[in-house]
């Protein structure tokens, strides 16, 4: 399903720069995520990959090592130099001090086991839990990225609700300068208040023009993030709206999000690999027992070879080290430590976000209603004020105040539904439960 949508947007890039990709927030979270996506979740997926590998490299020290060899050698021998000193009593002869050349040929296969050896079985359990840590933490790199998408494309929405609100100022405008046209015409009208609706024509204009900009930045954002050409023209096909979310209690919220959250799973998983640490640094402290053997052939050439072998037990006790064990074992300790402190505070903190997230949207939902009941109000307040003006009862100015009123009513209206879509992503965020904007996962 996923790559069918993929190659719909390939297709769509093809496409002449005046055709706009049409794009909801889910498909663009997906996009962000897919392999060749937003840049940060590609680095995480790596970083998996390296731990990956890293428990690779720390089990090979359980399993066994084989190795084999063929060398074929001349060599020459001072055995003067290894003290070899040989005299015979037969007159005129002299034992030579060099002996050679002489050709050795040894064909041979070797292995070494571990038996036991509880500080590198530490190490392996250390890596695994460190893998499942940059699991977590890639999961938690996902859901940044669609936090970051999420928050791009609402700014991408609230510069068009921006927008429109602005273009529905401009009709205002336009309309109310065609009255006081038509009022001044009729004999009911000053010039002044002509020139004065005309100023207001073009300070909406102008507030239009900015938003415009501001939504072209938006876009460029929001392009960057998910991974597409920035030429790229969209068509957002979802909408700034209001949609009441269920109500949760501070404690179930905390307990969803300590289930949930990948960020504090990760740092669980990177203290278990402390502590795992730590206790191999401690196992180094006991004796090592390995198996080792090797089989092969020797000879002086290809015809003379005689099968030799040699196997065994290796058992190693550590004496002293000069403090090295001690060392590694007091960073390993510290390390612990660490881990403990960061996993406290991340608790803590998690908990935080949570609360203000709760709050911020028991805050945003009444200003989305207070924010409604402002724009009909400032709507009939208008209407009133035109035909007061149109019936002679009033100037322009109370007209021109209802004007300027209703525009704030319709800022702050945008204000509050992109407040409460905030609201709702930071909430989705302190749970952990990001998923919900994306389409595949």
């Amino acid at each position: 399903m996923r790559l069918a949508f993929l190659l719909f947007v390939a297709a769509g890039l093809a496409w002449t720069q005046t055709a706009a990709m049409r794009l909801g927030l889910k498909e663009a979270v997906d996009l962000a995520l897919a392999p060749e996506g937003n840049t940060r979740a590609r680095l995480a997926a790596e970083m998996v990959r390296q731990a990956e590998a890293r428990s690779a490299q720390a089990r090979a020290a359980l399993l066994p090592n084989a190795d084999a060899s063929l060398v074929d050698q001349s060599q020459t021998r001072n055995l003067a130099a290894f003290g070899i000193r040989i005299q015979l009593p037969i007159p005129s002869f002299q034992f030579p001090e060099l002996v050679g050349p002489f050709s050795t040929l040894d064909l041979r296969a070797s292995a070494t086991q571990s038996v036991f050896d509880i500080g590198a079985i530490r190490r392996y359990q250390a890596s695994r839990a460190a893998t499942a840590a940059s699991r977590a933490e890639n999961e938690a790199a996902r859901n940044q990225v669609t936090d970051a998408v999420a928050r791009a494309y609402l700014a991408a929405l609230r510069g068009r609700a921006a927008m429109d609100a602005g273009k529905a100022n401009v009709e205002v405008a336009e309309s109310l300068l065609k009255l006081v046209r038509s009022q001044k015409a009729a004999g009911t009208g000053t010039g002044i208040e002509v020139t004065r609706a005309e100023v207001q024509l073009a300070n909406e204009r102008q507030r239009l023009l900015v938003t415009r900009n501001e939504v072209a930045r938006a876009d460029l954002q929001l392009l960057k993030l998910v991974g597409l050409a920035l030429e790229t023209k969209l068509e957002l096909t979802d909408k700034l709206g209001y949609v009441p979310s269920d109500p949760v209690t501070v404690e179930a919220a905390r307990e969803l999000a300590r289930r949930s959250r990948p960020e504090l799973k990760a740092q669980q998983e990177r203290e278990e690999s402390a502590r795992l640490g730590f206790s191999a640094a401690k196992m180094e402290r006991l004796p090592t027992l390995a198996a080792f053997g090797d089989y092969g052939s020797i000879g002086t050439g290809a015809g003379r070879l005689l099968p030799t072998r040699s196997y065994g037990i290796a058992l190693r006790v550590p004496l002293f080290d000069g403090g090295r064990r001690d060392g590694r074992r007091a960073e390993a300790a510290s390390a612990l430590r660490q881990e403990r402190i960061r996993t406290r505070a991340l608790e803590a903190q998690v908990e935080l976000e949570v609360r203000l997230a709760l709050d911020a949207l028991e805050s945003s939902d009444g200003q989305v209603k207070t924010a409604a009941e402002g724009l009909r109000l400032s709507e009939n307040e208008l209407a009133q004020a035109r035909r007061r003006y149109q019936a002679g009862v009033t100037t322009s100015l109370e007209v021109t105040d209802a004007q300027a009123r209703l525009e704030r009513a319709r800022e702050n209206q945008v204000a509050a539904l992109a407040g409460y879509n905030a609201a709702q992503i930071d909430l989705n965020t302190a749970l952990g439960r990001n998923q919900e904007f994306s389409s595949g996962r």
